[in-house]
């Protein structure tokens, strides 16, 4: 008999990577839970025959309800990203990433799911210079978005000490790839840099470029979701999922030159507030735990999702 699982935030960019992937294993009932004020619709649009779609705020305790019933497991992408919108508005930001969380595992747990795998972020780290980063430093948010993921990481491990529940953190290090919406202010800076980089137009490097990221292509997000469904031993700890080497942002301008035959635009400016200097995840404890290791290079990831970006139909 086939499990069911529910993807919050299934119509994002991350969630239907991850409903895709569950989709090709053919082992599983895929349900999806999206509001649509991030994700888009045509993102999933094309896996409308193979999923069960529930729309609705993870803030909402009645729809919440309603997408767990009868559901083995969830993974949970719904969240409102980007720290630079979090400073503007720190109390949404916790009200969904945290307060979103709360609602759901509190809901899961009364519906009789046994496993939550929570997606969190390497910015729960903070400013701390020690690299790479290993699960057992301390951590250090240093904004209101880092500060909600961590909320939420906590709760992760209250409900699996406290009710018996598998859960799992995964800390995602500035994932990357087809279907990133580059329009948003909000967008991840590799997409933001590929549609300007195709347009000819400048891209505006903050700082001076050396900030460093352990960049990380989607699929290798998507295989770590995966494993966690099926991990033995998983009891609210929290694991890094990355490829384990770190890339400054110059480096992701020359990357994105040598993939697209011409040099890219750019332009400097100030630092942005509450962002870190440089970020690399220790991967060790994924591969104990979740056999995991990066199937797709920095460099070849670059190259796949310049050539989604290419074709017009995806970036209108």
């Amino acid at each position: 008999m086939s499990k069911t699982v529910l993807v919050t935030g299934g119509a994002g960019f991350i969630g239907s990577h991850t409903v895709e992937g569950l989709i090709a294993e053919g082992l599983y009932d895929v349900r999806v839970l999206d509001n649509f004020a991030t994700g888009h619709r045509h993102n999933i649009a094309p896996l409308a025959g193979s999923i069960e779609l529930f729309e609705g705020d993870i803030r909402d305790m009645e729809t919440v309800e309603e997408a767990v019933k009868g559901v083995d497991a969830v993974i949970h992408l719904a969240a409102l990203p980007s720290v630079p919108r979090s400073v503007k508005a720190p109390v949404t930001s916790n009200d969904v990433n945290a307060g979103g969380t709360l609602k759901l595992l509190s809901a899961a747990h009364r519906a009789g799911v046994s496993r939550v795998i929570l997606a969190s972020s390497s910015s729960v780290y903070g400013a701390n210079p020690v690299l790479p980063k290993s699960e057992d430093m301390l951590p250090a948010p240093v904004s209101p978005y880092a500060a909600s993921k961590l909320a939420a990481e906590h709760y992760i491990g209250v409900f699996a000490r406290t009710y018996g529940m598998d859960t799992l953190s995964i800390r995602y290090f500035n994932v990357f790839g087809p279907r990133q919406d580059p329009h948003s202010q909000y967008s991840g800076v590799v997409a933001k840099f590929m549609l300007d980089a195709l347009h000819g137009d400048t891209c505006t490097v903050y700082g001076d470029g050396t900030q460093s990221r352990d960049f990380t292509y989607v699929d290798n997000v998507v295989a770590a979701n995966l494993s966690a469904l099926v991990a033995n031993g998983l009891h609210g700890q929290a694991v890094n999922v990355a490829c384990g080497a770190a890339s400054t942002v110059n480096d992701l301008v020359e990357a994105i030159s040598t993939a697209l035959g011409s040099v890219v635009k750019t332009q400097y400016v100030e630092s942005r507030s509450a962002d870190v200097p440089h970020s690399q995840a220790d991967i060790e404890r994924a591969a104990r735990l979740l056999d995991y290791s990066p199937r797709i290079a920095f460099q070849e990831g670059i190259r796949r999702t310049l050539a989604w970006y290419r074709d017009p139909a995806n970036t209108r």
